[in-house]
């Protein structure tokens, strides 16, 4: 058999395994930079989907409890249904960031729909908050080749993660904050901190289920305290990962 013939489907393989890993592994920068470290000490603990009615106003309650601050990546759609849940957010001294329109899957979207998906959302924030976010995290985690550039031109860091925990498939609470336990044992031993992807709502519809992240978080909150960590922002936790 001829050589090439072998070599040609193998090279295709490998440039579509690359293209994979560039597009859903949480710490490729292939397709561009992202942020998906906390500075050391540093918890930045994140949720996507919102805002929900169903869940959110409790989670904000329990965030108080404790003095943390988070990031809320929250759809277009529900930011136009939800305005005054949006602004509370904020009222909060919460972080807002944009989480595309209507969450669909950006790494099969051609330039000008991630674009369109991105802008429609900044503008719900710049119609709600009065000011678009600066911050961008894909659904899914999946990016294609624009989707970073694209976040950029429109003024926004993209963010990843380090710990994505399952809460959407979660089973019960304490399955959930066992896959939460990392962030506990990295704590202190680390030079950089983590970023917590969780969940304030459903993509599909208000009113998603979300009660098994809020009793994961009650458990975890007052350890992660106790263990000196610091809860911050994304903005925080870029500023202080790039030092």
């Amino acid at each position: 058999m001829n050589p090439w013939l072998i070599g040609v489907p193998a090279a295709a393989g490998a440039a579509v395994a690359i293209a994979c890993y560039g597009g859903v592994h949480p710490r490729s920068q292939l397709f561009g930079a992202t942020v998906c470290r906390a500075g050391p000490g540093q918890l930045a603990i994140t949720f996507d989907d919102g805002p929900n009615p169903a869940v959110t106003p409790k989670l904000l309650d329990l965030l108080e409890r404790y003095g943390a601050k988070a990031t809320f990546f929250v759809i277009g759609r529900f930011v136009r249904a939800c305005p005054g849940l949006t602004k509370e957010l904020t009222a909060r001294s919460h972080l807002v960031g944009n989480h595309t329109e209507s969450h669909p899957n950006l790494f099969w979207l051609g330039r000008e729909a991630v674009r369109e998906e991105l802008r429609r959302c900044q503008l719900a924030l710049e119609d709600t908050i009065a000011a678009p976010a600066r911050y961008f995290r894909p659904p899914y985690g999946s990016r294609n080749p624009w989707v970073v550039p694209t976040a950029r031109e429109l003024g926004m860091q993209t963010v990843m993660w380090t710990l994505i925990p399952g809460d959407w498939r979660a089973k019960s609470a304490p399955w959930l904050a066992e896959r939460m336990k990392p962030i506990a044992d990295r704590a202190g031993r680390t030079s950089a901190g983590d970023v917590l992807c969780l969940h304030d709502g459903s993509h599909r519809a208000l009113g998603g289920d979300r009660r098994l992240t809020l009793q994961a978080l009650e458990y975890w909150l007052p350890r992660w305290r106790d263990l000196g960590l610091k809860f911050v922002t994304i903005g925080e936790a870029a500023t202080s990962s790039a030092r």
